[in-house]
């Protein structure tokens, strides 16, 4: 016989908790609001259930629960759809929301309307991913390993952008234009992300001023 463990997450509102969950393609299989409330939600065989949220829990205080598949990409295409369809679209900020997924990835966020996080993994994820950034770069080019870090696995846009402004300020110099052009393309997606157009046209122009643009680096 083999034993199985079920993620168990907090709903507020558990209409709110199923028509969202149903939009991105999970079944709800069991539902009950009395003497408490319990959902079951499963999707291609990964089970996720909810119950009530504990009293004293501040609203929008989630947990969090993995889920691993077998092509990230096009998992992250079906939620985002969902998205689309429930809220009308694909929010980066704010709840609920799912984070950007770019060409390489294996993994994305989702965070619900209750604040619970569900990561969803590509089954094969290199075991030597390596989250600080590569030991094999130097100046500039670790600079913009580490802030694709702080973007893509820890969700931490701001943080990106202080990085990379910090690395032009220290190796800009003595950079090769296209690690420069790099950063800069980063930082014009970074910055529309946060909804900072002033800052999105400035590091737009010193992109062009290089003879770039966004296109040249499609994982930016």
């Amino acid at each position: 016989m083999t034993d199985t463990a079920v993620p168990m997450l907090w709903t507020g509102e558990p209409g709110r908790t199923a028509d969202f969950y149903r939009a991105l393609g999970f079944e709800l299989w069991s539902e009950q609001t009395r003497p408490y409330v319990y959902l079951a939600f499963r999707r291609r065989g990964a089970d996720v259930h909810f119950t009530g949220r504990p009293a004293g829990i501040p609203a929008e205080a989630g947990v969090t629960c993995q889920i691993l598949v077998d092509d990230v990409a096009s998992d992250h295409a079906a939620f985002a759809a969902g998205f689309r369809e429930h809220v009308g679209k694909a929010p980066n900020k704010g709840l609920p929301r799912i984070t950007r997924f770019r060409p390489g990835q294996t993994r994305f966020t989702v965070v619900d309307p209750d604040g619970n996080t569900v990561l969803v993994i590509q089954r094969d994820e290199p075991e030597e991913l390596d989250y600080g950034g590569s030991k094999a770069l130097t100046g500039l080019a670790k600079v913009i390993d580490n802030a694709r870090i702080l973007r893509d696995y820890k969700n931490d846009d701001k943080l990106a952008v202080r990085a990379l402004e910090v690395g032009l300020g220290r190796y800009g110099g003595e950079a090769p234009p296209p690690d420069k052009a790099k950063a800069y393309a980063y930082l014009v997606d970074l910055t529309t992300a946060l909804e900072l157009p002033v800052q999105a046209a400035k590091w737009r122009a010193e992109l062009q001023a290089l003879g770039y643009t966004e296109s040249d680096f499609p994982e930016a």
